[in-house]
């Protein structure tokens, strides 16, 4: 059968000469490529734990082809959140967030400096702004040393003042492993990976069908040509529509599937000129981790993520929310001018527990979960998904071979 990928269709499969893709823009665009209609893997979604999926399948051999709905990788929660590699501080002792967020953070850094992806390990400061909050940060550090993040370290008011002078604070914990990613980049770095591996990617090619049978999953993709595929393999890392691509299988249990929710966060930008170096943190309060300054590679301040639950997708930022921002931000910056916050962007996490819910765990959702042969999904993988991608794609790997 002729394979329809994005907006054009492929190369014969017999002139292994020709290269598969070409550079339309920003967006690549496969030449002609005859395919047949068994395949060996398929992940559904290329934001970045997508694309390192597909990077460490086709790394270990397997033939490999991603669909994605949209026209360019990277266009959902990938491309809206803030940047940060994460140290793995708050996460819960063995969870998987905590495991996949200190294992992967080993990963990431080398990896950006082997592939020449930007980022800058600036370190962040979680701040207590009273004496109250001190006994609350000896408990943050302890967590954070259970879980494998041995290079925290207890500021008193000085020393911090000494990194950062505008801070208000009468100590901090310090974590040097703390850094900031061209997200983008990154994900550009994953599909090359991938590609020059024989991953191929397919735009604008949405799942519309699937179905578990005897000799695999078929897959009916939508798109301007549709067509049905026969995997042996496939991922779910299809982010917000996680849940919607495995209600689409059938024979998967549907009691398998997790609920689906949507935490939208909003972002503001410091018009004025940050003093900071380092990524703030205030000290975490009972509704969350509380406002934070992070920095982008250009020394952007901006401030957020805030919670907001939302039931679609919608990106609008509305800007009477950065009310509330300002009160809290001057807690430990006292110098945030006036009118100073503008709306920047928002992002909107999946999320597996309702308003008011205890936090979940990611879930990877392999065949000794579901009793699916071959098929992973990958539930609730928000933040720190990004700084956890590798690990989160080497975990994929262990469950498609157990």
């Amino acid at each position: 059968m002729i394979f329809w990928l994005g907006s054009r269709l492929t190369i014969k499969i017999d002139r292994p000469s020709l290269p598969p893709y070409t550079q339309c823009g920003k967006i690549l665009c496969p030449r002609r490529r005859k395919i047949a209609e068994n395949v060996d893997l398929i992940v559904i979604g290329a934001g970045v734990v997508g694309l390192a999926v597909a990077r460490e399948m086709a790394m270990a051999g397997r033939e490999v082809i991603v669909l994605e709905a949209e026209d360019a990788i990277g266009l959902g929660t990938s491309s809206r959140n803030s940047e940060v590699i994460h140290a793995g501080i708050y996460y819960p002792k063995d969870s998987l967030k905590a495991k996949f967020c200190v294992e992967g953070r080993k990963l990431l850094y080398p990896y950006c400096e082997s592939r020449g992806v930007d980022f800058r390990r600036c370190g962040k400061l979680i701040v207590a702004s009273d004496e109250s909050q001190i006994d609350g940060m000896a408990e943050i550090q302890a967590k954070a040393l259970a879980n494998g993040v041995d290079d925290i370290q207890w500021l008193d008011g000085d020393a911090a003042k000494a990194l950062e002078p505008d801070l208000n604070c009468v100590g901090a914990l310090y974590s040097p492993s703390t850094g900031i990613i061209d997200s983008h980049g990154l994900m550009l770095a994953y599909q090359g990976d991938a590609e020059d591996n024989g991953a191929m990617i397919a735009f604008k090619s949405p799942l519309v069908a699937g179905r578990v049978t005897d000799g695999g999953i078929a897959l009916s993709i939508g798109g301007e040509q549709p067509t049905t595929l026969l995997a042996k393999s496939v991922v779910n890392s299809a982010g917000l529509f996680a849940q919607v691509v495995a209600s689409a299988i059938n024979g998967l249990d549907p009691s398998t599937i997790p609920p689906r929710h949507f935490a939208k966060g909003n972002y503001f930008f410091c018009s004025e000129r940050s003093p900071f170096s380092h990524l703030i943190y205030p000290a975490p309060e009972a509704a969350g981790l509380g406002v934070h300054l992070t920095l982008d590679l250009g020394g952007q301040a901006k401030f957020g993520p805030d919670v907001e639950w939302v039931d679609d997708i919608n990106y609008d930022v509305d800007p009477k929310r950065c009310e509330g921002f300002y009160e809290a931000v001057r807690r430990y910056w006292p110098g945030l001018p006036d009118d100073s916050l503008q709306p920047a962007y928002s992002g909107i996490r999946p999320k597996i527990q309702a308003p008011g819910e205890p936090a979940m765990d990611f879930m990877v959702q392999g065949p000794n979960e579901h009793g699916v042969p071959g098929l992973v999904n990958l539930y609730g993988i928000e933040s720190p998904g990004l700084t956890g991608s590798l690990a989160i794609a080497g975990a994929v790997r262990s469950a498609l071979e157990a």
